[in-house]
């Protein structure tokens, strides 16, 4: 006869090796939060519910583990779910459907009275969402491989990340109101975050008597930080100078609490985010927000890559341990941080190549002296890479040359974006800039907008003949109408891949992907964001189209291609029209109408 507590054995066996992390109980808790909430939890639906084993974390008590067993193998899972005092699975989801309430909670089904033949379903379903998913794989792990899996899945960095843009907005609130200036808004944020990986300081700033005082032992932790970590000179000098206003600014220096509160706030949101999810470029984020109350950036044709294309770009020009990139726009170092985290994970933690990664393998060069110091800082607070962040201009000839001598072998960058078609540097000059540094068969990914991708005549026509004249263009891919709609900028782009220093074959033929839909939906108080998860299954479709170069109607091509055409999917695609729908239309015809007013818009002097 099947025997349950056989199945509850396996399970306290298991997790009682960790009692010193863990307090496991059983049918109830004495926690009276969780007990309030399995109030109307009864499997039967009359009455409290009682899970076999309910786990929580002693340093993460709101992650909760909710166990539910059953000794027969066949009641492991019913077809419904709603089964739930019959089947492991029905149970388990069920306590975590009211748990969630108010904890993430990991719920595990068991079924099985021998330890070799178990059967086990893990499921997360985090707070205050509606859904389980189901995670990991069929075996008990160790509870600290549950809670990093936990805190690296998708669905809590997106949880996370949620609740990151609602702090940039209260954070932004809180500066406008003591009157921070939006161009010092990110500035500030980077100098408390490098401030704060100073332990001396972190444990003795709340201790400081008057705001002047904490002002200037914050600028001076910051200048010694970055001394320490072999930035000298003039590149010092500079940096200094970029955070000096916080010595002088009248509600940092002079009012009380007003700087040291703003130190707890990015402390408990914003540090403890970026101590969560290494490799995020959370100033870029925050620059993004800050932006959008500022006009002269905006002039200056500023638009940053939102994260999950940074990731992208590391994808397409498959960046690994042994890669050297180099991002000659490099902004906050978002695509950096990003080939950084793409390369350290190949490493597979050996130290040294690591260390050697962030020390040699991430170039950039940044012309404004602001977005400079913001670039450092991000990489500084991402440990190290931040000396080899050149502030000058990418066209310059010693710069071109200093780049150069470090073999760069990946191009990453989303240029300026020109005003004036007159006097601005053009997009394609960045691209033709970026492939001059890299090494023969160098791969450079860049995101342009469009029109550079269709321009037939004029001096844009002339950058796609230099091009193809001493590279490769080996894709083009038209991404979504609205990507930058979280910079408040109306850009329809594209993504161009190309390999360095080998002439486009006159019959080569190079891959058009309509990348179009990446999941992505407006909030009205997020932005553009992944509401549904979508993006983990579009991004590995994406990317696989793109490696195997596969045709399919309505969504990629590969054709033959000159300067004289137009380098963009809808040029050449066969449209499945079975599958359109009155929707699709008229989605169409609101992105024509937009793409045509940008366009035109910004071409009118194009052949002056």
């Amino acid at each position: 006869m099947a025997n349950e507590r056989k199945t509850e054995n396996i399970v306290r066996s298991h997790f009682e090796k960790f009692k010193d992390f863990l307090i496991i109980e059983e049918q109830s808790s004495s926690s009276s939060k969780i007990n309030k909430l399995l109030q109307g939890a009864s499997k039967r639906g009359d009455g409290v519910g009682r899970p076999e084993f309910l786990i929580t974390f002693k340093n993460n008590p709101n992650f909760l583990i909710v166990v539910e067993c059953k000794a027969n193998i066949l009641k492991h899972e019913s077809g419904s779910r709603d089964k739930f005092s019959e089947y492991a699975v029905d149970g388990a989801l069920l306590y975590a459907s009211y748990l969630s309430k108010e904890f993430d909670v990991l719920s595990i089904a068991i079924s099985g009275e021998d330890i070799k033949h178990l059967r086990i379903s893990h499921f997360l379903q985090l707070k205050n969402e509606k859904k389980a998913e189901l995670i990991f794989s069929d075996k008990l792990l160790e509870p600290q491989n549950y809670l990093d899996e936990y805190i690296k899945s998708p669905q809590k960095v997106r949880q996370d990340y949620n609740a990151l843009l609602d702090f940039t907005k209260h954070l932004n609130d809180e500066l406008h109101l003591n009157k921070i200036l939006e161009s010092q808004r990110s500035l500030l944020i980077s100098c408390i975050l490098i401030a704060l990986e100073n332990s001396a300081f972190k444990t003795s700033y709340k201790s400081q008597k008057t705001p002047q005082n904490l002002a200037d032992a914050l600028v001076k932790t910051v200048s010694d930080e970055l001394e320490s970590a072999n930035i000298r000179g003039k590149k010092l000098e500079n940096l200094n100078v970029q955070f000096s206003f916080i010595k002088t600014d009248m509600s940092l220096s002079t009012k009380e609490n007003v700087l040291k509160g703003l130190i707890d706030e990015i402390d408990e949101n914003i540090n403890s985010f970026m101590k969560s999810h290494e490799y995020f470029d959370v100033l870029g984020q925050l620059y993004i927000e800050f932006l959008r109350y500022a006009n002269s950036d905006k002039g200056l044709g500023i638009v940053l890559t939102p994260p999950h294309i940074t990731e992208f770009f590391s994808e397409l020009a498959q960046v690994n341990k042994n890669t050297i990139a180099y991002d000659n726009c490099t902004g906050t170092g978002g695509f950096l941080i990003s080939a950084m985290k793409k390369m350290v994970a190949d490493a597979k933690g050996d130290e040294e190549i690591i260390k050697n990664i962030k020390a040699r393998q991430l170039i950039g060069a940044e012309y404004q002296a602001h977005i400079f110091a913001l670039a450092v800082s991000n990489m500084y607070i991402h440990q190290d890479g931040k000396t080899n962040i050149i502030n000058g201009n990418c066209f310059d000839k010693e710069i071109i040359e200093e780049v150069k001598s470090k073999k760069p072998t990946v191009g990453l960058l989303n240029p300026p974006y020109k005003s004036d078609k007159k006097n601005d540097i053009d997009e394609l000059e960045f691209v033709l800039n970026n492939l001059e540094c890299l090494v023969d068969g160098g791969t450079c990914v860049a995101i342009v907008p469009m029109q550079s991708a269709l321009a037939q005549t004029g001096k844009v026509y002339e950058y796609k003949k230099q091009l193809l004249e001493k590279h490769t263009l080996e894709a083009v891919l038209s991404m979504p109408s609205e990507l930058f709609f979280n910079s408040d900028v109306g850009v329809v782009s594209c993504i161009m891949v190309f390999t360095a220093h080998k002439p486009h074959p006159k019959n080569k033929e190079t891959y058009f992907g309509y990348y179009k839909d990446d999941g992505f939906e407006k909030r009205k108080t997020k932005g553009r964001i992944d509401v549904y998860g979508k993006w983990e299954k579009i991004e590995e479709k994406w990317i696989s189209y793109f490696i195997n170069r596969k045709s399919k109607d309505g969504f990629s091509v590969n054709r033959v291609i000159s300067a004289d055409d137009e380098w963009c999917a809808e040029a050449y695609m066969k449209t499945d029209y079975n599958k359109l729908s009155k929707q699709d239309f008229l989605k169409s015809i609101k992105e024509y109408v937009l793409f045509s007013e940008l366009y035109l818009k910004n071409n009118e002097t194009d052949t002056n």
